[in-house]
């Protein structure tokens, strides 16, 4: 989960990787450090704990020396607290030598013990110095750089990238990767390493993703991809769809605010080219075009906030494609030694396409014969190179750790599919698809209406900013909305809160209520006869009569639940399945307003990264 940077060309190293490691900081901030080549042919490195902040403040106090080779890091620690001798980059005995991980080497304490009994010495708690003493190691019996990084990765167990430089190769990084993710960028004169492409988007949008368990190397000029044991191998070339400056606040209070005003552009760009005369055209699924109409029962796994999104693709698909569907955490899915076969359709949903434990889990399903499709927001990500098929989401790059945008482009993608693959087994009719496309159309104009709700939103989190706890209730496709909503508050206010089925609430949730209890609920459409509207409307009497404060999301012109509702936020008419992707929004910004008026920070909030690359 930590960000890496690598850099060779010209002398800018400090520029390339500072810029690099602050777009990449959602990775990883508890502390970062850079080593850099110096003109000289030293070898130089600083690093601090805290955030990225810290070492520039460090930086601009007391200057390194520039070079034209450099690696950087940012740190979400595993292997001992964030502290200055805990960050990376971690040195050789010798001192020759520089290494960054990210990752977590699970057999570092039997090689930390080879390398005691061989007199060496250690200053950190980390697993990652085990690994730049043991490649020091191995570079002193010759061979070159990548050799000895050859040598040393075998030996690894786990997941890892690994970057290193050494001082006696002034013009190389090297660089490996086994279940966690690196990318190359290739500029002119001059290329990049990181553990995303934002860590290079500013310089070039060419980039190469690394495969599995392979070493690169690059030099200003060349760059050389193999496997493990020196076999040379080609691997694919692709252009970034989006520039540098899609990954900046540009004015926005922070990047959260900012990807929440940009739902309405991620769902209308997930949509674009795929919608064609009524009908579904997606070309991503060219790999599993002729297994769709075998195919007997689906599996998504996810995790977290993609597994809401994973749980809205259920009721949608099995409405309209009539096969049975299963959410399940990707975490837990292959330990419970599931039941796939080749007409089993395992769909994975991640943001970074980089999530461990979805990225394990899509691997047992392929081992288990079943056909694979990924949901990601991330060229050339791995969950994604490993599957039969992606469906890509164009949300653009997500830097706040709380997803927002991702999730709405998410459940649009997963909408796509369902109703391609209900054309595809006839499960719907030519008038109800296109009516279903219409609505989906329909949404990023609707998504920009509820934006204009956020001032009002806005001066309810400042009223409930000492609340303790705050509930959330929902049902249908109300309850994944209020899973979500009590995700967010919980990821960004560190305060209590719980999503609840409502139809659940007197069977256990009531006993939490008590006067004054904050509860958001989200009432689906009176309009529609199937909607559980009347259901969910008993349940906010229930819990008003016993002193709950009722905050409901509720469609325009919804009068039935005026009487009982404490504060209504209004959102536009849509049909039951996609009233969500507008529910969610005032969760969105309630959260971020709610952690913004007790002082945090709603980008980074404390012990969470962006993209969980390790179990």
């Amino acid at each position: 989960m930590c960000g890496i940077v690598g850099y060779v060309g010209r002398p800018k190293s400090l520029e390339v990787l500072l810029g690099g490691l602050r777009r990449l900081e959602y990775r990883g901030y508890d502390s970062a450090g850079v080593a850099i080549i110096t003109e000289d042919g030293d070898l130089v490195t600083r690093k601090r704990a805290g955030k990225l902040a810290v070492l520039i403040d460090d930086l601009a106090a007391e200057a390194l020396t520039d070079g034209s080779t450099g690696i950087g890091h940012t740190r979400w620690a595993t292997h001992g607290g964030p502290t200055d001798v805990n960050a990376h980059p971690h040195l050789s005995r010798d001192g020759k030598l520089a290494l960054i991980h990210n990752g977590i080497i699970e057999n570092f304490a039997e090689l930390k013990a080879e390398l005691l009994a061989d007199g060496y010495a250690f200053e950190s708690e980390t697993d990652t110095e085990v690994a730049a003493k043991l490649l020091g190691r191995e570079y002193e019996s010759g061979g070159g750089l990548a050799a000895a990084l050859g040598r040393v990765v075998v030996r690894l167990e786990g997941a890892f990238t690994l970057l290193a430089l050494h001082k006696d190769e002034p013009l190389v990084v090297v660089g490996a990767r086994r279940n966690s993710p690196l990318v190359i960028g290739l500029g002119e004169g001059e290329n990049f390493l990181g553990s995303d492409v934002a860590a290079f988007v500013e310089h070039t949008q060419r980039a190469v993703a690394i495969g599995q368990d392979q070493i690169v190397t690059i030099t200003p000029d060349t760059v050389t991809v193999t496997d493990f044991f020196g076999t040379e191998v080609q691997p694919t070339e692709f252009q970034v769809s989006w520039d540098a400056s899609a990954a900046e606040k540009g004015g926005w209070s922070s990047f959260m605010a900012k990807e929440i005003s940009e739902q309405p552009e991620a769902v209308a760009n997930t949509l674009r080219t795929r919608i064609h005369d009524d009908h579904v055209v997606l070309p991503d699924l060219a790999g599993l075009e002729d297994s769709l109409a075998g195919i007997d029962r689906i599996v998504i796994i996810a995790c977290g906030t993609a597994s809401y999104a994973g749980m809205l693709g259920k009721y949608a698909i099995e409405k309209w494609a009539r096969i049975p569907i299963e959410v399940q955490l990707s975490h837990e899915f292959r330990y419970s030694e599931p039941v796939l076969s080749p007409t089993t359709l395992v769909v994975s949903i991640s943001q970074s396409g980089e999530t461990m434990d979805t990225l394990m889990a899509v691997k047992y399903a392929i081992e288990a014969g079943a056909k694979t499709l990924s949901i990601c927001n991330t060229q050339g990500a791995t969950i994604a190179r490993e599957s039969d098929a992606v469906i890509y989401t164009h949300a653009g790059p997500e830097v706040a750790v709380a997803s927002t945008k991702a999730f709405v482009a998410q459940i649009a993608a997963l909408y796509l599919f369902g109703l391609h693959l209900a054309e595809v087994r006839g499960t719907l009719s030519a008038e109800a698809t296109k009516e279903a496309l219409g609505e989906l159309s329909s949404i990023p104009g609707k998504l920009e209406q509820v934006l204009l709700t956020k001032e009002r939103i806005q001066e309810l989190a400042k009223w409930m900013s000492d609340s303790r706890a705050v509930l959330f209730l929902g049902r249908h496709v109300g309850y994944p909305v209020a899973l979500e909503g009590a995700l967010k508050l919980k990821e960004l206010a560190y305060i209590h809160a719980e999503g609840f089925a409502a139809g659940e609430l007197k069977h256990g949730p009531i006993a939490l209520i008590e006067p004054g209890q904050p509860v958001f609920v989200v009432v689906p459409s009176p309009r529609d006869p199937n909607s559980l509207h009347a259901k969910v409307v008993s349940n906010i009497q229930e819990i008003r009569a016993r002193g709950a404060r009722i905050l409901a999301i509720a469609e325009q012109g919804d009068a039935a639940v005026l009487p009982f509702a404490d504060e209504v936020i209004p959102i536009p008419l849509a049909g039951a399945l996609f009233e969500p992707l507008l529910a969610v929004v005032p969760l969105q910004i309630f959260a971020m307003e709610l952690a913004t008026a007790k002082g945090l920070d709603v980008d980074q909030p404390r012990n969470l990264a962006k993209s969980v690359t390790v179990e």
